[in-house]
């Protein structure tokens, strides 16, 4: 013990705070990379400069967010070796092949196009380019499904058998890859990453416009982040649902303890809108509630029964207070997020998109709530599944390795230390990138002391014959 903090609450502690930092580049990066595809795609079909003028602020900022995501992933697979090496014996045989599946096929498949796309048009041609820029999206998507598929396993874990030695050993690949859980997750996780980078092109654009409206490129990519976010976000609502059912069928502790059911039901459970969880009386205080409403989300019917973790053994049951705040914290920014789409299709409607400046202050505020609700629901999933690391067959205090608290401690300190200076430098430059205009660097304009001798810059146009919309 040190200072009253085992080596296993260490250990967990530096593998969240280490896969927190990194969670936050694929989610946008993942989002990135398809919509540079898109942009690539619109050139090509239609000459426009203006996608090619996005293509290009876009892509700079892709390469430092990439870049960082790699570093920061690099750590976690270290841990694996030393602080849990115990769980890395068990499980390497499922999990090592899914990891390196992982690598092969799609992080070489990233790392191998990213050049070209970055630095390759004028030596490749647009159509290679293209494909090269197809190929990093598809990269980044492969490996989501991938590292998905390995840590759905440990949620719902299908298709192995346990040898003498204690080891998972595959017994059906199929079953492995495609478990019960994964499909839900994977769904979840991509719509996660692309309305993340809808929101953070939203709110970039929402500063610029405050600024200048004028500016077309600011204006299309606007437009589209609040298409994105319009048409997205309900059907990312919608694969909630569905994984919330998933997760109650497989996982119902964690799905107690999201619902803050400390006790059974068994003529319709109430939907607990906020409250305080009370983990040594096994209760929520001051519990603000619809009657009967929770049955109708998860069974359907306003009288269904439904258990709570009164029937799960305390030894068994997740941190409550941790998964009902996070849960809520993802589940409302969810809904800000649909508020907004459905604010910009009126606005789109009435045709004043572009000028409603309280709907820009909006994008630039929500513009980080993206990260912020993959990092609430990943905690939702990974503390739910406490107090195991393979779900109901490896507990967490048993996975780790022969590792004592000081040593842990220290490793620990210096990963804070390098990652708030590493990443900060590096969140501090995407944030100085994103600051200028897109189409400013290209043309190397000041543009601050243009606007202030009162001549429009290039690229922008007068308000008075800007096209209806885009």
């Amino acid at each position: 013990m040190l200072d009253g903090f085992s080596a296993e609450m260490l250990a967990r502690f530096q593998f969240a705070f280490t896969v927190s930092f990194h969670i936050i580049f694929p989610a946008f990066s993942i989002g990135l990379a398809s919509y540079l595809a898109v942009l690539n795609g619109l050139w090509l079909r239609t000459r426009d400069e203006t996608y090619l003028t996005l293509f290009n602020y876009w892509k700079k900022i892709f390469a430092v967010a990439f870049g960082m995501g790699v570093v920061s992933g690099i750590v976690m697979s270290y841990q694996f070796g030393t602080n849990w090496s115990v769980f890395s014996d068990k499980t390497g045989p499922v999990l090592g092949p899914l990891l390196a599946y992982e690598v092969l096929s799609a992080f070489f498949l990233e790392a191998g196009f990213l050049g070209i796309m970055l630095f390759g048009r004028e030596r490749v041609g647009s159509k290679l380019h293209m494909f090269a820029t197809a190929m990093v999206a598809v990269g980044t998507l492969m490996s989501a499904t991938w590292i998905l598929s390995a840590n759905s396993w440990m949620h719902t874990p299908d298709g192995y058998s346990i040898n003498e030695l204690g080891q998972f050993v595959p017994e059906d690949w199929w079953k492995i890859i495609f478990n019960p859980s994964f499909p839900y997750r994977l769904t979840h996780m991509v719509l996660a990453a692309f309305l993340t980078t809808a929101f953070v092109v939203a709110g970039v654009a929402g500063w610029h416009l405050l600024k200048d409206r004028t500016n077309v490129a600011t204006r299309r990519m606007f437009s589209m982040a609040m298409w994105m976010a319009a048409i997205v976000t309900p059907l990312q609502i919608f694969a909630g649902d569905l994984h919330g059912l998933n997760t109650l069928e497989h996982q119902p502790a964690k799905v107690m303890a999201m619902e803050g059911h400390y006790d059974s039901h068994p003529e319709g459970a109430p939907l607990i809108l906020f409250g305080i969880p009370n983990p040594e009386e096994k209760h929520i205080d001051y519990a603000i509630e619809i009657p009967k409403v929770s049955s109708l989300i998860l069974k359907h019917s306003l009288n269904a029964p439904l258990d709570g973790l009164d029937t799960i053994p305390d030894d068994e049951e997740p941190p409550v207070s941790i998964v009902f705040w996070s849960f809520r914290i993802m589940v409302g920014l969810g809904f800000a997020m649909l508020g907004v789409g459905v604010w910009s299709l009126w606005r789109r409607w009435r045709g004043t998109l572009y000028d409603d400046r309280w709907l820009h202050r909006i994008s630039i505020i929500m513009g980080p709530s993206g990260f912020v609700a993959v990092l609430a629901g990943w905690i939702t999933t990974e503390v739910g599944r406490q107090p195991f690391t393979v779900y109901g067959l490896l507990r967490t205090s048993t996975s780790l390795g022969p590792v004592e608290a000081p040593a842990v401690a220290a490793s620990l300190i210096a990963f804070i230390v390098v990652y708030f200076f590493v990443f900060g430098a590096g969140t501090f430059y995407i944030l100085r990138m994103m600051s200028k205009p897109p189409g400013a660097a290209k043309l190397g304009l000041n543009v601050g002391p243009i606007r202030a001798a009162g001549i429009t810059p290039a690229l922008q146009i007068k308000p008075d014959i800007l096209p209806p919309g885009d």
